[in-house]
């Protein structure tokens, strides 16, 4: 197929012919282009815009039934469970408002692939790889002002025009919900969409076969052509890089603080400073944490748990008070196949986050958390106070 638009691009890489084919992931017309191209061009390898995880989430529907929700809260991808999920709405919701079927070209350039014979080559880093390293380079601020702009955005799509949706052609989907967080965390853009072009550009090059189909977004083709002759690290762009010296200081060095503080407390101010810096503390950190459940809608008994375990919690670094919280309400309301089964449609309203027992422990956990980190830094002015 010739380049009759700037949607098809022809590039060469060594003996290989590679047609990158941009699109947009909520488009119709994006659709029926990958498949023409597929199907006129008839390539050995069709390369896609998806990781391991969401081509298993697009071909095996009934996935969610095996999700241990118990098994992510312990190895603490909570936030990474329900970012994932976030997006996952803030997609789905824009390709119901216009009748098309979420990520209708990547199904399409399946099955056109397997209709003619190609292989399929997975081209995407996994989403958990990008927005772990999202999270981790963000401090407390920006974690909360990204996790209110992902919760912001369920709102949003009423908003949405069909000029908005060809606007988005030209940009990622996490680009296009993150933008506006981007633009204060420069950082952001050189996860979300710089080391992701990169990426893309590596397995695409490497993808098996001498003709190749590569269908991405097309935010994503100006930077495979950047980046198209140049060599690429993908190593570094599948680390996750460890937290910061300062960071890991941190999370030891405030709790020894807070205990630092109760001591000089009894010992200069006697047993009455002592006892009222302890009521503090356990008072900040327990109503916040007990606060943030409760916006979750959670069990009284979760709520109570949190309550509880946050000042405790707080002073040990190993152990954060939404594990705590999440594993009760997890224990308490335990989610049923139903839950599992409703999960597509239910994360396509606020209310919906709120009433599914799956995402409900995913919020627990993180505004739990979100209440007892606030919960610190409110009670140490008001220990230092007392003194």
């Amino acid at each position: 197929m010739k380049d009759e638009t700037n949607n098809i691009h022809s590039l060469f890489w060594e003996e290989k012919e590679i047609i990158l084919v941009g699109t947009a992931h909520v488009s119709k017309e994006s659709a029926q282009l990958v498949g023409g191209v597929i199907e006129s061009e008839k390539p050995d390898t069709v390369c896609i815009e998806l990781c391991e995880a969401r081509y298993q989430s697009i071909r095996q529907k009934e996935k969610w039934l095996d999700t241990d929700i118990i098994k992510v809260i312990k190895e603490k991808k909570s936030f990474l469970l329900l970012s994932n999920l976030l997006l996952a709405s803030f997609q789905k919701r824009i390709a119901d408002k216009f009748d098309i079927v979420p990520g209708a070209e990547m199904i399409k350039a399946i099955d056109a692939a397997e209709a003619v014979g190609a292989r399929i080559h997975l081209a995407d880093r996994n989403i958990r790889i990008t927005l772990a390293k999202t999270w981790r380079a963000m401090g407390l601020w920006g974690k909360i002002k990204l996790l209110f702009h992902l919760l912001l955005s369920l709102g949003e799509i009423e908003e949405i025009t069909e000029k908005d949706i060809e606007k988005m052609q030209q940009q990622d989907v996490l680009e296009s919900l993150l933008a506006d967080v981007g633009k204060s965390l420069p950082v952001l853009r050189d996860i979300l969409i710089d080391e992701r072009d990169q990426y893309l550009t590596h397995k695409i090059r490497t993808a098996p076969g001498h003709k190749i189909v590569a269908v991405v977004g097309a935010g994503h083709v100006p930077g495979i052509k950047k980046y198209w002759n140049e060599e690429i690290d993908i190593n570094r762009l599948n680390q996750i890089p460890p937290k910061g010296k300062l960071s890991g200081l941190l999370k030891w060095i405030i709790p020894l603080g807070i205990l630092v503080l109760f001591v000089w407390g009894f010992y200069h101010g006697g047993t009455h400073v002592g006892t009222n810096m302890i009521t503090w503390w356990i008072m900040a950190n327990g109503i916040l944490a007990g606060l943030g459940a409760a916006i979750a809608l959670a069990h009284p008994l979760t709520i109570l748990s949190s309550i509880l375990a946050a000042p405790l919690t707080s002073l040990n670094p190993m152990i954060a008070a939404g594990w705590v919280s999440g594993l009760v309400e997890a224990v308490s309301r335990k989610p049923k196949v139903r839950d599992f089964e409703n999960l597509s449609s239910d994360i396509l309203s606020v209310k919906g986050f709120w009433k599914n027992k799956i995402t409900r422990i995913l919020l627990v956990v993180v505004f739990t958390n979100l209440g007892s980190a606030i919960g610190t830094f409110v009670a140490i002015p008001l220990m230092v106070k007392v003194l």
